[in-house]
């Protein structure tokens, strides 16, 4: 039985919309995953199809001497866009819509859905220089994007495409987990989540294996975020820090009635008085703490 032979086709010096598009395919398109990845000029195809004839295909799956092809980003196919002026299309909104198509209802969960298209919906941003728009521009955390990785790999490796699709397929395929752990968490805090009041506004407590919900609860604005681990008993409360010259949350008062109150547990607070640990994986001699997650945040609530 002859090896079917699959190739994936996008432009020279790929972006983050040419190297996306072909993860997808490589990672998620059943029967792709050891497909070859070709480089052609921007605009150009493999094939013998003129540009007019390649905008009126509607099968993305081509056959060219004797090889399944994939062209994405690039030859005015199906998965290509630059034959639209819709800004809310790219090559990998594209691309993710095909596989969508082709993969079977459950293969994909969906935390895993929910990620990919969070990644489609930052990759159709920058394609279309829509972080022009974004608030602290020139602010130095904005030079830590996948973007900004991608532009300087190809200063420090200058013509190796091969290297770009790699390199950054590997952060990608790192970030879909880190999302599919935000919405997870985002589930944990929506469904679990116990408000409470404070002296300094808002906290949360989840009882949760997440540990990704602290730093979530606290970019939706919790002053203070408890989580316990329902598995080791363990318990992490984190406060919001401090503006330049603003005193704000001090966990100390907090930190003594927790020992008072479980003296067989360890804790430690952070020298910034914002965080409170009781176990954590960078030290597993920890001894967690017998109280409930109620009972924890009732002392929240009075201190």
């Amino acid at each position: 039985m002859n090896k079917v032979i699959r190739k994936v086709v996008t432009h020279a010096s790929p972006d983050m919309d040419a190297i996306t598009s072909t993860w997808l395919i490589l990672r998620f398109l059943p029967g792709w995953e050891n497909a070859e990845v070709n480089f052609v000029p921007a605009g150009q195809r493999l094939g013998n199809l003129t540009p007019e004839q390649a905008v009126k295909l509607t099968e993305p799956i081509e056959l060219i001497n004797g090889a399944e092809v994939l062209q994405v980003d690039t030859g005015l196919g199906p998965l290509d866009h630059h034959q639209t002026s819709d800004k809310n299309v790219c090559g990998t909104s594209l691309t993710f819509d095909f596989i969508k198509k082709s993969v079977n209802e459950g293969v994909l969960s969906t935390e895993k859905l929910e990620a990919l298209q969070r990644i489609v919906n930052y990759v159709v941003e920058v394609d279309h220089f829509k972080e022009v728009f974004r608030k602290d521009l020139l602010a130095n955390y904005q030079n830590f994007s996948i973007t900004d990785i991608l532009d300087g790999l190809k200063y420090q490796h200058p013509n190796d495409d091969r290297y770009y699709v790699e390199f950054i397929s590997l952060c990608l395929d790192a970030l879909v987990h880190e999302l599919e752990n935000n919405v997870w968490a985002e589930t944990e805090i929506k469904e679990k989540g116990i408000e409470f009041e404070t002296k300094w506004g808002k906290g949360l407590g989840v009882e949760t294996i997440n540990d990704t919900v602290v730093k979530m609860a606290q970019l939706m604005g919790y002053m203070v975020v408890i989580r316990k681990d329902p598995r080791k008993g363990y318990v992490r409360i984190k406060a919001k820090p401090d503006l330049e010259g603003e005193k704000g949350i001090d966990l100390t008062l907090t930190s003594e009635k927790l020992k008072k109150m479980d003296p067989n547990a360890s804790w430690f607070l952070h020298v910034s008085k914002k965080m409170l640990l009781n176990g954590t994986p960078k030290n597993p001699k920890m001894k967690p703490t017998t109280l409930s997650l109620n009972a924890i945040i009732g002392v929240l609530k009075e201190v």
